[in-house]
C-alpha cells in the first residue's frame, strides 16, 4: 500500500511538473507572439485616442473602457475562433481576408487626410456629443471598435504565424493570452494618454514649485500632443493598411512590388550606424504610399457612389 501510494504521489508530482512546463511554454510562446506584433500595437495605441479627442473629461474613460471591451470581444469571440478555424482548414483564406482589412484601413486614413487637406467641413466629436448626446457617443465608439477590429485581426494573425507549429489547443490558449495582454497594454496606455491633462490640472492646483510647474506643462502640452497623436493615427492607418497589402500581394504570388521595396531597403541597409533604421523607414514609407494610393482610389470610388445615390434620391 505504501509503495502504491508513493508511486501515485510520484505520478502526481510528474504531472505537476509537466503542467508547469506547459504553462512556461505557453507564456514564452505568448511573449514571442506579442513581441512580433508590437508594431501594430503601437499603431493601435496611436489610432484610438483620435476617437475620444474633444470629448468631455467625464466621458473619456467610460468611452475608452467601452472600446477596450469591444476590442477584447472582437479578439476572443470573433477573431480568435475564426483564425483558428481558417488556419486549421482554410489557411489560404487568411491573406485575402487580411488584405480586405488593410484596404479598409487605407480608406479610413485617406478619408481623414482628404478632410484635412480639402478643408471639408465635418462635425467634430465634441459637437456631435453636444448636439446628439449618447447616440453620437455610440457612433464614435462603434467606429473605434470597427477600426480596432482590423488592427486586432492583424495582431492576432501575426501572433498565429509565430505559433503555427503548436497544437490547436496550445494555439488557442496562446492567442487568448496575447489577446488579453495586448488589449490591457493598448487601452491602459490610451487611458493614461487621454487623462494626462486631468492629472496635470490636479498637480497644478494641489502641488507647489516644480510639481505645480510640471502640472501646468501637462495641461498645456496634452492638447497639442493629442492633436499630433491624432495625425500619427491617420499615418498609422495608411502605414499598416499599406503594409498588409504589400505583404499580401507577395504571399499571393505577385512578387514585383515587394521585391522592389526589399531592393530599396537593401540599398540603404549598409549605411554605417543607421542602416537598420533607414531600411525600416524605407519599408514604412513605401507601405504608407501604397496605403495612400489604394485608400485614395477607394475614397474616390465611395465619393462617386454617394454622389450618384444623392442624384438618384433627388430625382
Amino acid at each position: 500500500m505504501a509503495g502504491g501510494l508513493a508511486a501515485l504521489l510520484d505520478d502526481i508530482a510528474m504531472l505537476a511538473k509537466l503542467a508547469a512546463a506547459s504553462v512556461d511554454d505557453v507564456g514564452a510562446a505568448a511573449g514571442r507572439a506579442s513581441a512580433k506584433a508590437v508594431g501594430v500595437v503601437i499603431d493601435d495605441t496611436a489610432v484610438t485616442p483620435r476617437y475620444v479627442h474633444g470629448v468631455t473629461a467625464a466621458r473619456e474613460l467610460p468611452m475608452v473602457w467601452r472600446i477596450a471591451r469591444g476590442s477584447l470581444r472582437n479578439k476572443l469571440l470573433f477573431i480568435l475562433p475564426a483564425a483558428l478555424l481558417l488556419s486549421q482548414f482554410l489557411p489560404w483564406l487568411l491573406t485575402p481576408i487580411l488584405m480586405v482589412g488593410g484596404t479598409y484601413l487605407a480608406y479610413e486614413g485617406a478619408e481623414k487626410l482628404w478632410e484635412a487637406v480639402s478643408g471639408s467641413k465635418h462635425v467634430t466629436p465634441k459637437a456631435l456629443a453636444v448636439e446628439q448626446g449618447p447616440d453620437a457617443e455610440k457612433k464614435m465608439v462603434a467606429g473605434a471598435i470597427r477600426t480596432d477590429f482590423i488592427l486586432s485581426a492583424e495582431i492576432m494573425v501575426i501572433a498565429l504565424n509565430e505559433v503555427a507549429d503548436e497544437g490547436l489547443v496550445s494555439r488557442a490558449i496562446i492567442l487568448a493570452v496575447v489577446a488579453v495582454a495586448i488589449t490591457a497594454l493598448v487601452y491602459g496606455l490610451v487611458a493614461l494618454i487621454v487623462k494626462a491633462d486631468d492629472l496635470g490640472l490636479r498637480l497644478a492646483q494641489r502641488g507647489d514649485g516644480a510639481i505645480a510647474g510640471f502640472g501646468r506643462w501637462l495641461v498645456t502640452a496634452m492638447p497639442k500632443f493629442l492633436s499630433v497623436l491624432s495625425t500619427v493615427g491617420i499615418v498609422a492607418m495608411l502605414w499598416v493598411g499599406g503594409h498588409i497589402l504589400l505583404v499580401g500581394v507577395d504571399e499571393l504570388g505577385w512578387h514585383g512590388l515587394y521585391d522592389l521595396v526589399h531592393h530599396l531597403e537593401e540599398g540603404v541597409a549598409g549605411v554605417a550606424g543607421i542602416g537598420g533604421f533607414l531600411a525600416w523607414f524605407v519599408n514604412t514609407l513605401a507601405s504608407a504610399v501604397i496605403g495612400l494610393v489604394v485608400g485614395a482610389v477607394v475614397v474616390l470610388v465611395m465619393h462617386q457612389v454617394h454622389k450618384r445615390r444623392g442624384h438618384a434620391a433627388a430625382h
